[in-house]
């Protein structure tokens, strides 16, 4: 049995088991210090840093009291930044005795979340399935999911589905939003999304495809560095920003600053785009048209009206 790290807190905090510590490299400490005691516990004194350390090892952490949001940011990532690979870990659990705001497990690689009350919308890159413990709810990473397939594991809501093809396939139809869907996914797989997403829809992913039937928030496909994410609908600010490689497809609007800071990879538009330089108009190859016809599944001559948008 897992070493359970027990942390008793008597209002909601924060960027608990936050493996980015709230994204560090920003701010360098000012918004949140990784050695600081978390604030308003009871009877210990540890440290954000301490919690993920913990889960790192693979212990457990269990929270007494309601968490705030970004619970359990990129659990599971061995961070570059902290002179880890960017690869996933096996990590331990996080147990919430009670509620949970926004944003939990966004861009979540693995170990489990595990939540007795209630999870506040946008969720992260996560799906609730059956739970083998008494008294709490489960949530499992998607790109877990996609890496590993679901084994075991059955979803609480039968409007999702996962089909064990040549081409896996998980399919979220709850209507639940979501930040960060499919997150650094290295797997030839597919999702499937009915309804809207939320921010940063395929960040870091390698491989794969991500389809949304829907409208998406910003940074639709922020730093996305394979594979190909479809939005058959609207997209927020920034889709495309620091883009390195792979497909985004947009059948819908775009609002503004996209591609900005984008390397590599392309964009198509069946709108007219304002992009941010040195990101250009290009002009799409045989097979651009080719990937435009099997993604979407459509004809010739529906492909011709996208505008492609990449690095000269």
């Amino acid at each position: 049995m897992s070493e359970i790290l027990t942390l008793d807190i008597q209002s909601p905090i924060n960027c608990l088991c936050d493996f980015t510590y709230n994204f560090y490299w920003q701010h360098e400490g000012t918004e949140l210090n990784p050695d600081a005691p978390v604030d308003n516990q009871q009877g210990n004194e540890y440290s954000y840093r301490e919690l993920v350390e913990h889960l790192r090892s693979g212990g457990d952490v269990h929270i007494m009291g309601n968490a705030g949001s970004r619970l359990a940011s990129s659990l599971g990532v061995d961070l570059k930044y902290f002179g880890g690979s960017g690869k996933p870990l096996d990590v331990g659990s996080v147990f919430v005795d009670g509620d949970v705001g926004t944003r939990m497990g966004i861009s979540m690689v693995s170990g489990r979340i595990y939540v007795s009350g209630s999870v506040a919308q946008p969720m992260g890159n996560v799906v609730e399935v059956v739970s083998k413990q008494d008294g709490y709810r489960c949530f499992r990473s998607i790109t877990d999911i996609l890496h590993h397939l679901m084994g075991t594991d059955e979803f609480t809501d039968c409007r999702n589905s996962f089909y064990d093809g040549d081409v896996p396939c998980l399919v979220l139809a709850d209507g639940v939003l979501r930040d960060t869907v499919g997150a650094r996914c290295e797997s030839e797989v597919r999702v499937m999304v009915e309804g809207n997403v939320s921010l940063s829809t395929g960040i870091l992913m390698r491989k794969g495809t991500i389809v949304v039937d829907g409208n998406a928030g910003m940074n639709t496909g922020t730093l996305l560095a394979g594979g190909t994410v479809v939005v058959q609908g609207d997209v927020g600010e920034f889709a495309a920003a620091d883009m390195r490689a792979g497909n985004l497809i947009i059948t819908g609007k775009s609002r503004g600053y996209m591609c900005a800071n984008m390397r590599g990879g392309a964009v198509f538009v069946k709108r007219e785009a304002k992009v941010i330089p040195p990101a250009t108009q290009c002009q799409p190859s045989d097979g651009d048209m080719k990937l435009l016809k099997d993604v979407l599944n459509t004809n010739r001559m529906d492909t011709m009206s996208y505008r492609k948008y990449g690095i000269r």
